[in-house]
């Protein structure tokens, strides 16, 4: 072994050390009886705390809220490309990361067209990084603006919702979509694992069923009723159903394609950020068609009130 190979080794062995370090002085200052959780405690604690955080930065404001969904996008762009280079793909990750974090900042500034213009810039320079860098294929072009848009583009769309109602209205708001979304994957998981028999997409996500696919609907179109009640909002209770069910659905297919990339990467979870749930893609896949979905629906419904150009 070379001398650089060694110096490489100790200052790997010398990071490990200090993480166990540090792991330890924190173990020591935690009262006994929370040294050892459950899995359960472990995902209940980490959900409380992105729940809680989601909560307060929504209803914070626009600006608190805008921050929270950059965060939340350049985290989730990061996580899927990590799951895209395990699939042998090599994407720009720093072009694709930057994209990721603008839309929902474009959307703030210019609406749709400044989406559009995010979208153009970061084509361009994705083409101009694959004519100068012959590693680059066609492929990683593509996978590169795809996590992009998947990430930034699509949950970017809460923006315009929670501008188009006076305060502290638009935040109510975007907090119910949150919350169809969340009560739709909770009835699911909860309906399904005790009653769940019949298997939704067993090559996809095994553990999904029928059973909870219903019930989660149901959930979500629960929480769009309660839609209707906040002011500014011109919504029938009919509309109310028949979207409810449509999020529903995107919902369900956010949570699927996430768990297709993962099955063809080979990993179990997108990433570790987020103890007893994984990565935060793992925690927030069901939002991103969900949130697009809502958008579109409330602003050509005429539900809500909004210049999207």
């Amino acid at each position: 072994m070379s001398s650089t190979q060694e110096e490489k080794e100790e200052r790997k062995e010398h990071r490990a050390a200090q993480r166990q370090k540090m792991k330890q002085a924190a173990l020591d200052k935690t009262p006994k009886k929370l040294r050892n959780p459950s899995d359960f405690q472990v995902r209940f604690r980490t959900g409380f705390i992105y729940t809680a955080l989601t909560i307060i930065c929504v209803l914070a404001g626009t600006i608190p809220m805008l921050i929270m969904l950059m965060a939340m996008a350049a985290i989730c762009a990061g996580e899927f490309y990590y799951m895209l280079r395990k699939d042998a793909k090599l994407p720009n990750e720093m072009l694709g990361i930057a994209g990721a974090m603008l839309y929902p900042l474009s959307f703030y500034i210019g609406g749709l067209a400044g989406a559009m213009c995010v979208s153009i810039a970061l084509l361009l320079s994705l083409l101009v990084w694959y004519v100068f860098w012959l590693r680059a294929r066609i492929p990683d072009v593509g996978v590169s603006f795809f996590g992009a848009a998947y990430t930034g583009l699509l949950i970017g769309s809460l923006v315009p919702i929670r501008m188009s109602l006076e305060a502290p209205w638009g935040g109510v708001l975007v907090l119910a979509l949150f919350l169809s979304v969340w009560v739709n994957d909770s009835f699911a998981y909860l309906v399904g694992s005790k009653f769940g028999k019949h298997k939704l997409a067993p090559k996809v996500s095994p553990k999904k069923s029928w059973e909870g696919f219903i019930a989660g609907l149901v959930g979500s179109v629960v929480f769009w009723c309660l839609m209707t009640l906040i002011p500014g909002v011109s919504m029938s209770i009919i509309q109310a159903i028949i979207f409810g069910i449509i999020c529903g659905l995107m919902s369900v297919l956010g949570d699927l394609a996430e768990s297709r990339i993962k099955r063809n990467s080979g990993v179990k979870d997108s990433g570790t950020i987020m103890p007893g749930h994984g990565g935060l893609l793992d925690r927030c896949d069901s939002m991103f068609l969900a949130a697009v979905s809502a958008a579109i629906l409330l602003f050509v419904g005429g539900c809500i009130p909004y210049d999207v150009l």
